[in-house]
Order: C-alpha cells, then sequence, then structure tokens
C-alpha cells in the first residue's frame, strides 16, 4: 500500500500505531500509518536461499544410509542417529529462538545461523579423514550435524514473524509459504544429491562447499522496515511463556488472551501439524532402509523422497497466489480438504510398498507431497492467527515436530523385520504404525474452527488507515 507517506523523510513516517480504542473513535493518535518496501523480496530471497541447504543435512544420509554403513563403517542405527541428532539438539533450540529474536532481532538471529551452518559443515568433512578410526569418525560427524541443528531451526521459526513484520495481508501467507517450503526443498535436492557421489566422503565434502558459499545471502535479511505494513508488524511479538500461560488460561495481557476455542485450535494444531511433518520427515530418514529390502536402490528411494517434496514445491506456488487473494479467509477449510487427502496417502504406503510397483509409488508420493507443503504454511499462519505470536506459535509448532519425529523415527527402527523375515529387514511393521499415527491425528482436524483474529484485527486498522487517507487536509 503506497501513500503520501512515502515521500516523507524516515523520522516522518515512523509508525504510531495504538490498540483500536473501546469506543472505535478514530484519532490522530491512534491512526496507524502502514507501508512496503521493495526490499521485502531481498529478504525472502536471504531466507529461501539458507533454508534450502540448512534443510539437507538431516535428510542427507537417509538415501546413502546403507552406503555410508559400508563406508564409514556405522551401523544402520548409528547412521539414523545422524538425523536423529539433530531432531533432539532441535527441540531446546526451538523453544530459545523466540527469546533470541526478541533480545537480537531477526538479522543478528540469522547470522548465527549462518555461522553455525558453515561449523557444521566442516566438522562433518573432518570427520571422513581417512586417518581415523570408525569411533571418532562419528563422533565428528554427529558433532557436526548437532551444530546444524542449531542453524535449521532459527530459520524455519523466524518466517513466519518475517512475513509478518515485512509483508501485508495481500502477500504475508505467500511469503510465508515460499520461505517455509524451501526448507523441504533442500530435503528434496538432498535426497536427490547425496547419492550420486562416487563416495560418501565426496558427498559430505561437496555439502561444506555448498554451505559455505550459501552462508553469505544472510546479508540480505533485515529486521523490520521503518514503517510497519500492518497493525500486526508493528508490535512485538510476546514472549513464548505468555503463550503458554494463555494456552493454559492463565491471566495475560488482553492481546494475548486466547478465548477456550482458540486454545482447543492451537493443541489440535500441534497434534496434526506434528505428526504430518514428522511424518514426511521420518520417510525422508528411512526412505533407503524401507524401499531397499523390496529392491529398490538408493537412487531410486531418493528419488521417492524427492519426487514427494518436489510435487509438494510444486502445488505451493500455484497455490501460493490464492491465499493471500481467495482464500485469504478459509485458512480453516482448507486445512480440513487436504488433511485427509495426506492421511489417505500415508495409509496407503502399507499396501503400495512392495517389489515391482514404481509407478505406483511415485503416484503415491506426489498426491502426499502436493497436499502436504501446501498445508505446510497454512498450519504455521493459522497457528499465528489464533495465537496472535508468530514467533512463539512457530517454535512451538516445530517443537512438536521434532518430538513426534524422534518416536517416528525411534519406532521405525524398532519395528524393522529381522534377517529371517521375508524380505529380510522390511519395515512393513512401521509402514502400519506410520500409516495408523497419521490417520488417528488427521481426524481431528474436524474439531477445528480456526477463526483468523490477527487478520481480522489487522483489517480493522486497515480500514481506518484508510479512511484518515482520504480524510481532506
Amino acid at each position: 500500500m503506497r501513500t503520501a507517506a512515502e515521500h516523507k523523510s524516515p523520522a516522518q513516517t515512523q509508525t504510531v500505531v495504538a490498540a483500536a480504542p473501546d469506543n472505535n473513535e478514530v484519532t490522530s493518535e491512534s491512526t496507524p500509518h502502514y507501508r512496503l518496501y521493495r526490499r521485502r523480496f531481498l529478504g525472502v530471497a536471504g531466507f529461501i536461499a539458507l533454508n534450502i541447504v540448512s534443510g539437507w543435512p538431516r535428510p542427507w544420509f537417509g538415501s546413502i544410509a546403507n552406503q555410508a554403513s559400508r563406508e564409514l563403517g556405522y551401523s544402520l542405527n548409528r547412521v539414523n542417529w545422524l538425523g536423529n541428532i539433530m531432531t533432539c539438539v532441535c527441540m531446546p533450540v526451538v523453544l530459545s529462538i523466540p527469546a533470541l529474536a526478541t533480545r537480537l532481532g531477526l538479522r543478528k538471529s540469522c547470522f548465527i545461523a549462518s555461522a553455525t551452518l558453515v561449523i557444521a559443515s566442516w566438522l562433518r568433512y573432518c570427520g571422513t579423514i581417512r586417518s581415523l578410526s570408525s569411533n571418532q569418525s562419528y563422533a565428528l560427524v554427529i558433532v557436526g550435524q548437532m551444530f546444524s541443528a542449531v542453524s535449521q531451526p532459527i530459520f524455519l521459526v523466524l518466517a513466519p514473524k518475517y512475513s509478518e513484520n515485512w509483508f501485508d495481508l495481500r502477500g504475508r501467507t505467500a511469503a510465508t509459504m515460499v520461505i517455509s517450503i524451501s526448507n523441504p526443498v533442500g530435503g528434496a535436492i538432498a535426497q536427490l544429491i547425496s547419492s550420486r557421489f562416487a563416495s560418501v566422503r565426496q558427498s559430505i565434502f561437496g555439502l561444506a562447499l555448498v554451505s559455505t558459499s550459501v552462508a553469505p545471502f544472510v546479508l540480505l535479511i533485515g529486521d523490520a522496515p521503518p514503517t510497519p505494513p500492518t497493525y500486526s508488524g508493528s508490535t512485538k511479538s510476546p514472549s513464548l511463556m505468555v503463550l503458554v500461560k494463555a494456552l493454559l488460561g492463565q491471566r495475560t495481557t488482553p492481546e494475548s488472551h486466547m478465548e477456550p476455542r482458540e486454545r482447543l485450535d492451537f493443541f489440535v494444531l500441534l497434534v496434526i501439524f506434528g505428526t504430518l511433518v514428522a511424518a514426511s520427515n521420518a520417510f525422508a530418514l528411512l526412505s533407503g532402509q524401507i524401499m531397499a529390502p523390496q529392491g529398490y536402490s538408493d537412487h531410486e528411494s531418493g528419488l521417492m523422497g524427492a519426487t514427494l517434496l518436489l510435487c509438494g514445491i510444486a502445488a505451493a506456488v500455484v497455490t501460493a497466489p490464492l491465499f493471500d487473494r481467495v482464500f485469504t479467509s478459509h485458512l480453516a477449510l482448507t486445512m480440513k480438504t487436504l488433511v485427509p487427502v495426506v492421511a489417505a496417502g500415508w495409509l496407503s504406503l502399507i499396501w503400495v510398498v512392495r517389489p515391482h510397483n514404481t509407478a505406483a509409488l511415485f503416484v503415491i508420493m506426489a498426491f502426499i507431497g502436493a497436499a502436504s507443503l501446501t498445508l505446510l504454511p497454512v498450519a504455521l499462519e493459522l497457528g499465528c492467527e489464533v495465537t496472535r505470536n508468530a514467533q512463539a506459535s512457530s517454535a512451538m509448532l516445530w517443537f512438536i515436530v521434532n518430538a513426534f519425529e524422534i518416536i517416528f523415527v525411534q519406532a521405525g527402527g524398532a519395528l524393522r523385520a529381522g534377517t529371517d523375515a521375508h524380505p529380510p529387514l522390511n519395515m512393513y511393521r512401521a509402514l502400519i504404525f506410520n500409516g495408523t499415527f497419521v490417520v488417528a491425528a488427521s481426524l481431528l482436524v474436524f474439531v477445528i474452527r480456526g477463526k483468523q483474529v490477527r487478520k481480522e484485527r489487522d483489517e480493522r486498522m486497515q480500514r481506518r488507515f484508510e479512511s484518515h487517507a482520504q480524510r481532506p487536509v
């Protein structure tokens, strides 16, 4: 929204925002000023590049698990823990990000993430030195994964807050969508290329080179514009503890108070979001071990995981403009439509994962991916809507993802069949667990009301701004 305020100096265009008075009177002191800046797209580009590469380490070893086990001397359970350790470290890191961003700002927080991304890359490569024993090698690689667990969640959690700070109602959901899906894009790319190298050592070296070259993109990310795009963009996100108190029904500020139905919506959202994203992440980590007993190569396993994500990217790109212009008030309805589709896809894998069934597997992966990645930013934005707290709601959603992912991956490993099974080491029972868990959680979607409180408040303040701008001088 461009107005005459654009032509004033920064000092003149500073925001003057106050909560809407109870009597709905419009005064000069309570009239907001809003503006959009073109440089917001540079920050989106920075987030996309860094999110893509920070999404590589977690699934990097998924499609090459068997090769890594042979070349580096790790057991398959140890290879699984290269992903699990990131999940475990992510949990406390995710909960600390709202406080970190409040204290240091988005830009400095992203600098920390970028630095740890580079450190992690070269620690992993040092772990491939041939003179090291298997235990020494594993120690360095897993420490590298722990550093990656610091960088990845920062870019994920801060995506909705960046959108809130820089974009208005006609671009906020699309911005969150583009930034959020870039991390799964990284996962797709990782599964495609990690198995293309001649050796695991070369694979990890390539990962280090790319991570180092992308790190400077952090310079494109800014904290907030001089003048905000919306009322929500002008306010500081409350702390994580404020959200916890609101969810428990305790006394908070009027802005942070949540009605019982809003609390129920967010709890249901936590379960559904955590389950669906954890199922996808766990499949990426275990794809090689799920498919290899059925006669599929590491490369085919990687392609199946990548198909899930790449089809989701295509669907997200197509639907992103629709959520800001057509379905902008129907986030809950979107979830009620797409969540059952995703659940049916995961359940069908119980019967579809079998030898010589490549075409059907790729079709199922495409359906799951298209629905799942469209849902990812919708759930993040709906969390912001019902809580009015972009940083803390995003942190809690990603925390529950990591908690559920540990369950999915550990259960998958424990449910692997023995060497005397037919076929040996098959993961049929793991697929049953995965499918039934997803279906059970997905049934809760029909409980969600999903009133978009933040959007209604922003629209009310936007109307006030427009009426003031049209008033004759």
